[in-house]
């Protein structure tokens, strides 16, 4: 089963700005991780795993239709 960053995000209780602030970067480069529009470094997406308790082969990322 694979969920978007938002639903781990969501799941794991956290608001757009507190999982950013624990990652150290800001609520607008999360909400574009979120929406598609960019992605995060390999790196990020790893931290961003480790707070949501996700494993990251379970997320997925939307396309950014064109």
């Amino acid at each position: 089963m694979q969920i978007t960053l938002k639903a781990a995000r969501v799941n794991a209780g956290l608001r757009q700005v507190d999982a950013a602030k624990a990652i150290n970067i800001s609520k607008s480069t999360l909400i574009s991780w979120e929406s598609g529009k960019t992605s995060p470094k390999a790196w990020q997406m790893q931290q961003l795993c480790e707070l949501y308790g996700t494993p990251i082969d379970y997320i997925f990322f939307p396309s950014n239709p064109l």
